[in-house]
């Protein structure tokens, strides 16, 4: 994830006339590594600051976030030092993923005075410090001891400390002769990326190929490779961070073949070829947005809901297990008719069967050839009871034929309807989604019931709602019960229902307000009941869709399972909402 120093200045470059002056009207935290300024200024815009360490960044979000019941303590901690403050300054350190934020305050006897916020965004040792005016830690979102960092602890009430440059060349500003006799000291077998990467600062391992690339035609050129001295590296490069500076930056990012978002960068990379897709997004916040923010809520959730995963998956390969077990039964059960026929070749044969026989030799009325068949005898039984014992064992195995077949039957239901809940765990973005999917579990019985942690009822999760090009409403169901809510209950007899074709996932419902449905939205529709289900990595896939008139359930099924008629087949590609609406 190339967050590298010439990346964050093009994206501050981008911020900073929307924070200075700003005020800060609400501090949140909904996770232990992100805060969000809520800021008042031009307009009322959020500001996240993560200090994760694969996802540390600073960006505008408008994404929705669930706060914790109970803020932590450095959520406490800048609401009460920067509540009603105003940004006054964002600065950047030459060549460092860091950013300053300075406000403008009030003291406890209410005189002004300045705090500053330190946002060091440097992978594993990500951090946030909140500094006095005098430049003293007030504290700091990961504390640091100085048994753990004994040249730089970060602890309240030691003055804080900037992080030590690294011991490379500060590329910004470099001339072009400085480049060129930094060159002549490469070792010629080694490649140009690795060395830029290990000579610079503020360059990523990205930029480092990017260099390569537009300076000698491939990313994995060597030094020996350039027979111009590092002439036209050095040209490349200077632009490169040039545009970083002044303002001609823009950002990119790269997608696979599948559209799955893979790297971004400040500037169009062309090193891939027609293996990656480079598009620019329209603001750095907004390339953020994408990449980061709904990529890390989708792997929180999937971290949060490793628990109820397991079970779901332990259930399921139980019902798998029982269902095979079952199988196998019934294969011995179909042998019931040789039963049978054993019977009737007794009765048949009475007169050949002598006192303490063992075994009866007759022929094989059922066989076409007129076989000789052999049949096992109780020499302590007359040979009426023996045929009858033939009889009972037949009628057993007919019975539990039927029982079987029914179980088998419940069992593959039960299957299908796990193997749903998996993908709603898969699809699930945050804890209220979770919440969902952990109720309709303790519902059917697969988890306990969780105690209730207050008296008031926790207000029941809303569909996700998006607008068709139209204008009509897109609803689209979040679990398995509420998939039944909006197919049975909330939509009307002539609003369009949409499912992936035999694949699991969400139920869509396009409200056509009794008109015909417009192409368009069942299009738009199509596309996101592909995305919101097992489908949504893939190029292309299938929906159906109907009106709800023709959706049934049957009776006795799990919650979210259904059968349709009077059905069409669209081919759809999966797309998120912000890139299809």
């Amino acid at each position: 994830m190339p967050l590298d120093a010439l990346f964050l200045s093009a994206a501050l470059r981008e911020l900073e006339p929307e924070l200075i002056g700003a005020r800060v009207e609400k501090i949140r935290m909904p996770e232990r590594d992100e805060i969000i300024l809520v800021l008042r200024g031009k307009s009322k815009r959020n500001l996240l600051i993560s200090a994760g360490a694969a996802d540390a960044r600073v960006h505008f979000t408008n994404s929705e976030y669930e706060n914790p019941a109970a803020p932590p303590m450095f959520c406490m901690l800048l609401r009460k030092h920067l509540s009603g403050a105003r940004i006054s300054a964002v600065m950047q350190p030459r060549g460092e993923r860091v950013v300053i934020f300075k406000f403008s305050c009030l003291d406890a006897m209410g005189e002004p005075e300045e705090k500053t916020l330190a946002a060091e965004l440097m992978g594993r040792g990500a951090n946030m410090i909140l500094i006095a005016s005098d430049g003293i830690i007030i504290d700091a979102l990961r504390r640091v001891d100085a048994e753990t960092a004994p040249r730089r602890p970060v602890l309240p009430g030691l003055l804080y400390r900037p992080p030590a440059p690294q011991e490379k060349i500060d590329p910004i500003g470099l001339s072009k002769d400085d480049w060129v006799r930094a060159f002549a000291d490469a070792p010629g077998e080694a490649p140009i990326e690795k060395w830029l990467n290990k000579t610079f600062s503020a360059l990523s391992p990205l930029i480092c190929r990017e260099l390569a690339f537009r300076a000698y035609g491939s990313a994995d050129a060597t030094v020996a490779a350039a027979k111009d001295d590092g002439a036209a590296l050095a040209e490349r490069a200077a632009e490169l961070i040039e545009s970083s500076q002044n303002g001609a930056a823009a950002p990119y990012i790269l997608t696979g073949e599948d559209g799955v978002p893979r790297d971004f960068s400040f500037t169009e990379i062309k090193q891939y070829g027609e293996l990656m897709t480079a598009s620019r997004e329209d603001g750095f916040s907004a390339l953020s947005e994408r990449f980061f923010t709904e990529r890390a809520a989708s792997a929180r959730a999937k971290t949060r809901g490793a628990a109820m995963t397991r079970a779901v998956k332990n259930a399921r390969d139980r019902a798998q297990r029982r269902v095979s077990a079952q199988r196998e039964e019934l294969l011995g059960a179909g042998k019931r008719e040789y039963l049978r026929e054993c019977g009737d070749l007794i009765m048949a044969n009475l007169h050949l069967v002598k006192p303490g026989d063992e075994i009866l030799r007759a022929e094989d009325l059922f066989s076409e050839s007129g076989a000789v068949r052999e049949i096992k005898l109780d020499p302590r039984r007359a040979p009426q009871a023996n045929a009858a014992k033939y009889y009972k064992d037949y009628a057993k195995l007919k019975t539990a034929e039927k029982i079987l077949s029914e179980r088998i039957e419940l069992g593959e239901r039960e299957t299908e309807y796990l193997e749903s809940v998996l993908s709603e765990l898969d699809l699930a973005s945050g804890e209220r989604e979770l919440e969902e999917i952990r109720r309709e579990l303790a519902q059917t019985g697969y988890v306990k019931p969780e105690k209730a942690k207050s008296k008031q009822k926790q207000k029941p999760y809303a569909p996700r709602r998006y607008t068709a090009p139209s204008g009509r409403e897109i609803l689209i169901g979040r679990s398995n019960t509420q998939n039944d809510e909006l197919t049975f209950r909330a939509a009307f007899k002539t609003d369009v229902w949409l499912h992936v074709k035999a694949r699991h996932g969400s139920h869509v419902i396009l409200r056509t307000g009794g008109a015909p449905p417009e192409d368009a939205d069942v299009a738009a529709a199509a596309s996101l009941a592909a995305y919101f289900s097992e489908a949504r990595g893939e190029g292309r896939a299938a929906v159906d869709w109907c009106l709800a008139r023709y959706v049934k359930k049957t009776p006795g099924a799990k919650p979210g399972m259904v059968i349709y008629t009077d059905y069409k087949t669209v081919a759809a590609a999966p797309k998120p909402p912000e890139a299809l609406l």
